[in-house]
This record gives structure tokens, sequence and C-alpha cells, in this order.
């Protein structure tokens, strides 16, 4: 979660305020939604594998990000290519007892609170249904991003999910959970001071703390921030 990165970021964020696209940020939207196509439709042949991705580009949001990011036919041909590699490693990947993808949420446990997230596949075992993340480059920090799905889950279906899983198509890196009530507690109780932080700093005006971290580099406002330059000078 964002709010645990960097609080101010956050809030920036909930105020409608992003930082600029990112090559990689569209390679990774393009192979969310070729992965979703391969579990929905079945396995896409090499030499439909470009027009493909054409499509999927063409039929989302994605559409607007070429233009923004500048890529030229040359570079969005080399974008394609990369995500055909993680194509290949996906579909190694064992898909029984695959459910849904891309399932969304968007829950008001109380009056002007929305909380919403979005689960990339969703899989019934013995066990009941696990939640899975695909992530395209490192695993890295996951746990508090499956537990918020969790509870969403727990809060939309009124019971817990059997498990909860991130898996990194580029590196293999797994990181797997078996969520508990409690747990799910702890990330309702760590929510809702986050909506109370948030909503304290907007009656005031004030701002939330700022957190270095890779992070930054495109953060939304990292002008004027001293946390921010510092992280991204360390980081070059």
């Amino acid at each position: 979660m964002s709010y645990c990165e960097c609080p101010e970021r956050a809030a920036a964020h909930f105020r409608g305020i992003y930082g600029p696209d990112t090559r990689a940020s569209f390679s990774g939207g393009l192979a969310h939604r070729v992965f979703a196509r391969h579990l929905d439709q079945g396995e896409i042949e090499s030499v439909q594998f470009e027009q493909v991705c054409r499509e999927e580009i063409g039929s989302s949001n994605l559409n607007y990000k070429v233009a923004a990011l500048g890529l030229k036919p040359s570079a969005l041909g080399r974008v394609i290519e990369e995500v055909g590699l993680l194509y290949e490693k996906f579909k190694r990947l064992p898909a029984e007892g695959y459910e849904a993808s891309e399932v969304f949420f968007e829950i008001e446990p109380t009056a002007g609170v929305s909380l919403v997230g979005r689960i990339d596949a969703v899989f019934d075992e013995d066990s009941g249904y696990k939640l899975v993340d695909w992530k395209t480059g490192a695993l890295g920090e996951v746990a508090l991003q499956l537990g918020f799905y969790a509870m969403l889950w727990a809060l939309d279906r009124g019971e817990l999910p059997g498990g909860i899983e991130a898996i990194s198509v580029a590196t293999g890196e797994r990181y797997a959970e078996v969520p508990s009530r409690s747990g799910v507690q702890e990330t309702a109780e760590r929510v809702a001071r986050m909506i109370d932080a948030l909503r304290l700093a907007w009656e005031t005006g004030s701002d939330l703390d700022r957190r270095g971290g890779p992070w930054c580099r495109y953060c939304p406002v990292l002008d004027g921030c001293r946390e921010g330059a510092a992280a991204v000078e360390v980081s070059g």
C-alpha cells in the first residue's frame, strides 16, 4: 500500500494527483492484460501474439499511454517482445482451479469511505478460494497488499479466502500466506488509522509524513520534498 511507503504521496493519489506514466508500468499493464486473456480464452499462439497485444492496447486505457509515453512503433515493438518473454514464463504456471481474472471490489464500509481493489486472479482450491497477484518485476514487499485483498474478500464474501499469494512471473519468486481473522482485523485497523490521518490532514490543511524510497523518482509531489530529493540522489 502506497500509504505505508509514503503517506503524503498516498494523499496526493487520493486527491487525483499522479506521477507520470512509465514504460515499466505500461509493460506491466500490458502483461497483465495478456495473462488474463490467456486464462480466460486459452493459450495465445506465437504468430498471433503481437496482434493480440495490439488489440489489448487498443481496447484499454493503455492506448492513451502510448502517446503520453511517446512510444514510437519500434519502441512499442520492443515492449511487446518483452511482454512475450514474460508470457512464455507465465504459460508454465499451473492454472488448475482457475475461477476469474481482474476481480474488482468497491466496498463502502461506512458513509463516505470506499475501499477499492482489483485482484489479478482467483483460483478455487480444496482449501477455499486463493487470491493471486502477478508481479512482472521483482516480488518486493507484498504482505500488506495481499492482506488488503484478503480484507476486501472477507468484507464482500463474508468469509476468509483460503489463501493469498504473490508470484513474480519474471523471477519465479513467490510469497504465500493463509489469512487469519486476526490478520484481517489488524489490516482493517491499519486502514481505519490511515483514513483518520487523511481526513485530519485535509481538514487542517497540513501535510502528512514524507518518506524517501525508490517510489520517489516518479512521485507527483517530489518538488520541494527533501526526503524525496535525497532518495532520488542516492538511487542515481
